[in-house]
């Protein structure tokens, strides 16, 4: 088969129903070239590259540490700027749909391409855009029911248990032994990145949720992952608490990657773990919290486990928000308002708490002077009663701080 015939080969394999490993497999042959196509981030969707080529891309630095090819570093065949790899011609071509990035088709050659190839190539990339938006409408079927039903699991509302054990089986998923509910949510308002229309937010959470999904079928494919719109849930297997905790930072590391290619920042949140479905919406609500207190608490880009919140942990298991805020303003009165110099003695306070109280300690972590940390205490005194004396009001103000910091997660 020659170029030509390539081009003319490829749209009819696609009508045919050809998976994107024949459709790899035909270019790399006929172009005698390693060829790859990958996700709008790097992520590899299907390859025919030799294992020469891909030491000499992880060489070049053109692949972080989870195998994702930096595409981002890889520009125009004729600039040799983006020509990375030494002795080699790359080029990567953009495989696009109306309004949306599907990935890249990266070939790479030591003798270079010529002008009929290079034709051929962008015939190729539009070939395999129409691929995988076929894949992608039979995929969003298939992941929308899959999902509507683990929603239904986690709402207590999915059927008899003979009735979600034969769905589970069907779907292929493991949720017969301990397990573990992730919930994966892309950070709102990251810094250094742009906030996007609405569009935009809609593609990055697609992206968000499809990564999630390699990930798992890359490691399991049993393992059930589902978009939530919001938000990503998959459902780990439990097992002991350091398997199933490497586990999950396994995943997220992957996910992350080097943060290249349009990759968004992240927080997640993992649930206890539980046997059978019956405790899944428990975990999952568990997970849902801890997402969202752990950003609150320890900034975006976190990953966090319902049971390390500590006394967050025992706050958040509170149902009734009113009657947590009335505690908070009880204890602190004029310190729980929502203005500049509540919030400043609010976090001079918990200094002071977290050094016992020991003024030239508080002082040197504030930068404050001596005199004025002595000040303060004697103003929060003033506002609270003898919190340095009494233990006991010291431990309700130490709570409602925590309080606060979750009523406002």
């Amino acid at each position: 088969m020659d170029v030509e015939e390539l081009a003319e080969l490829l749209p009819q394999l696609v009508l045919a129903g050809a998976e994107l490993d024949e459709l790899v497999t035909a270019i790399g042959e006929v172009l005698r070239a390693d060829v790859m196509v990958t996700t709008a981030d790097g992520r590899q969707r299907s390859a025919l590259i030799t294992v020469p080529m891909r030491a000499r891309f992880a060489e070049a630095g053109l692949t972080d540490n989870t195998g994702r090819i930096r595409v981002e570093w890889l520009g125009s065949w004729d600039d040799e700027a983006s020509q990375p790899v030494v002795g080699t011609r790359i080029h990567r071509l953009q495989i696009a749909a109306p309004g949306q990035t599907l990935g890249y088709l990266i070939a790479a050659s030591s003798r270079g391409f010529t002008e009929v190839e290079l034709g051929a190539l962008h015939r190729a990339a539009t070939a395999i855009a129409l691929s995988i938006t076929r894949d992608q409408a039979v995929s969003a079927v298939e992941n929308k029911y899959r999902g509507d039903f683990l929603r239904d699991i986690f709402l207590g509302r999915a059927g008899a248990d003979e009735f979600v054990r034969e769905h589970v089986i069907g779907f292929g998923w493991e949720m017969s032994g301990p397990m573990q509910v992730l919930v994966a949510q892309i950070d709102p308002h990251a810094p250094f990145q742009p906030h996007g229309t609405l569009e935009e937010q809609r593609q990055w959470q697609e992206r968000f949720a499809n990564a999630w999904r390699q990930v798992a079928g890359s490691i399991d494919r049993s393992i059930p992952v589902a978009d939530f719109g919001s938000e990503v849930v998959a459902v780990l297997p439990g097992g002991d608490a350091e398997t199933a905790s490497a586990l999950v930072r396994r995943m997220v590391h992957t996910v992350a990657g080097d943060k290249g290619g349009g990759r968004r920042p992240f927080s997640v949140g993992v649930g206890r773990v539980v046997v059978g479905a019956a405790g899944l919406p428990e975990a999952y609500a568990q997970a849902r919290r801890a997402v969202e207190v752990g950003r609150r608490v320890h900034g975006g880009s976190t990953t966090t486990w319902f049971d390390e919140l500590g006394l967050h942990r025992l706050i958040a298991m509170v149902p009734d928000n009113e009657e947590l805020r009335a505690f908070a303003h009880d204890v602190l009165g004029e310190l729980a308002a929502e203005t500049d110099e509540a919030a400043t003695l609010r976090e001079t306070l918990q200094v002071l708490l977290n050094t016992n109280f020991n003024v030239a300690e508080a002082a040197r972590t504030q930068f404050f002077h001596y005199n004025t940390m002595r000040y303060r205490v004697g103003k929060l005194e003033r506002l609270l009663g003898p919190i340095v004396s009494d233990q006991n009001l010291r431990l309700d103000v130490a709570v409602a701080l925590k309080v606060l910091e979750v009523l406002s997660a």
